[in-house]
């Protein structure tokens, strides 16, 4: 009985979810386990079998997936296969792309701007320098990590918990550490 229950409550918070995103232009649709919230004028291209939320995984109830192209020429894209756990938050002013095969974990934040000028005088004016974030195939992101505006990820990259990526990385290698840095490399 508990878990028909569960289920019922995260099918209507996730219908709950969908039904007060605002996002201007959507492509494909994505499979919410956790429910999804898709914001902004700008554009979000889901791929085959790209899915948010995982049962048995800490957020399940308690939160939400934030996904927002914040403005009218802002792109999120999504390849093939992409698996996101539970509460991620992902928001764009330019573009970012998460390629095909890429598996995230729980509580991940991932972003292209700065969102705020950081010039004193113009603190509440736009960051006027976003800059894509771009990670390629077969990338593995753990728990509680921040990716920072001009990161790119090369394949197979494997990210430790808690890292903050500021900078770019290379094909095969694991990075861990605030701010990241290769740890090792993979064969």
């Amino acid at each position: 009985m508990k878990q028909f229950l569960k289920h019922i409550i995260l099918r209507l918070k996730t219908w709950k979810y969908k039904f007060l995103s605002t996002i201007a232009n959507k492509k494909g649709n994505p499979i919410c386990v956790q429910p999804l919230l898709l914001e902004g004028d700008g554009t979000i291209h889901f791929g085959q079998n790209t899915s948010f939320g995982i049962y048995k995984s800490p957020y399940l109830f308690s939160g939400y997936g934030y996904v927002e192209a914040r403005g009218k020429h802002a792109e999120i894209r999504f390849g093939e296969h992409v698996a996101i756990n539970n509460s991620c938050v992902i928001t764009s002013e330019k573009k970012i792309t998460i390629s095909k095969n890429t598996v995230i974990g729980y509580n991940c934040h991932i972003s292209d701007s700065s969102f705020h000028n950081l010039a004193i005088e113009k603190r509440h004016e736009t960051d006027p320098d976003p800059q894509e974030v771009f990670i390629d195939e077969n990338v593995f992101i753990g728990n509680n990590v921040t990716i920072l505006k001009g990161v790119k990820l090369g394949k197979n990259v494997v990210v430790g918990s808690a890292a903050v990526v500021t900078k770019s990385f290379p094909d095969n290698v694991v990075i861990a550490g605030v701010p990241a840095k290769i740890i090792s490399t993979i064969t």
